[in-house]
């Protein structure tokens, strides 16, 4: 049987607010195999968005530890952590986080600047992929919410990760033009046998992984 791929023990993490000590992460742990589509969900401040962050090397927690493809996450410096992002990890988010300066092209590109150098012809390839292909000139303002999620999903697929993490990523959207993102990332996913974790609080979407996980109170359900 294959090792899995990311894999969590005993996450706690917790937050200060004046006096008072909210504890978000309470020992979480689970295991995500290669190529699967996980979904956690759960209410608003159930520790949800902190569970990814963490899985994906994002947010130190207090105590416990992530291993994704056998290496430890959090046990090396912050610059070897930031290039096993650069180079395993696609990231898509509720507020898209494009540069409103550079074109869909050009904030597609980024990564692969920053990485491995990724070649403009890739880049466009994967905004082709997303329905984008005659829209590469354009700069995000002159793009709709829907594009804007496909340039970000174009953006993460770029260095052609392992693994996609994805964080409310319909949040900002209608909900036919949600379903429609949901469908591309889920297809893109699969065809491309890349895992997805995807973080929601809509309960008919989560449906639709290989695997719902829900938080509550800091714990997996």
């Amino acid at each position: 049987m294959l090792e899995a791929q990311l894999v969590a023990r005993d996450l706690r993490r917790s937050f200060q607010i004046g006096r008072r000590r909210i504890e978000v992460l309470r020992g979480v742990s689970l295991e995500v195999q290669h190529g699967e589509a996980i979904f956690l969900c759960g209410a608003s401040g159930a520790g949800k968005t902190t569970l990814l962050y963490t899985l994906a090397g994002l947010e130190r927690p207090e105590s416990g530890e992530v291993e994704f493809e056998g290496k430890k996450l959090y046990r090396n410096g912050e610059s070897t952590l930031a290039r096993l992002r650069n180079e395993k990890m696609g990231f898509v988010f509720q507020g898209y986080f494009l540069l409103p300066e550079l074109t869909a092209l050009e904030n597609v590109m980024l990564p692969g600047m920053i990485g491995r150098h990724t070649g403009r012809a890739a880049c466009v390839k994967s905004l082709e992929a997303v329905g984008l292909g005659d829209r590469l000139g354009h700069l995000p303002p002159e793009l709709s919410g829907g594009e804007q999620q496909r340039v970000a999903i174009a953006r993460a697929l770029t260095n052609d990760p392992d693994i996609i993490f994805a964080d409310e990523p319909t949040g900002n959207l209608d909900s036919k033009t949600g379903d429609a993102i949901m469908d591309l990332l889920l297809g893109l996913a699969r065809e491309r046998k890349k895992t997805l974790v995807v973080v929601t609080h809509d309960n008919n979407l989560a449906q639709r992984g290989d695997r719902t996980l829900r938080i509550v109170d800091g714990l997996l359900g």
